[in-house]
């Protein structure tokens, strides 16, 4: 399990491009968003570079938690 801190998420509409963007990665990827504590966590087929990248390509800051 990867954990991300993750800046700029605020609404549902984050969390959902947040999911897309990784499930593109690996469609059968597992994520979690906690909006609140800006986090998330996320199982796939993918390193923690090419999650963190799929992040930020979203427009959002991205630190490995």
């Amino acid at each position: 399990m990867m954990k991300f801190k993750v800046q700029g998420m605020n609404c549902g509409h984050c969390v959902a491009a947040v999911t897309r963007a990784l499930q593109t990665l690996d469609p059968s990827a597992q994520v979690q968003v906690d909006l609140a504590n800006g986090e998330v966590r996320t199982q796939g087929l993918f390193s923690e570079e090419q999650a963190a990248q799929a992040i930020r390509a979203e427009g959002y800051e991205v630190a490995v938690a």
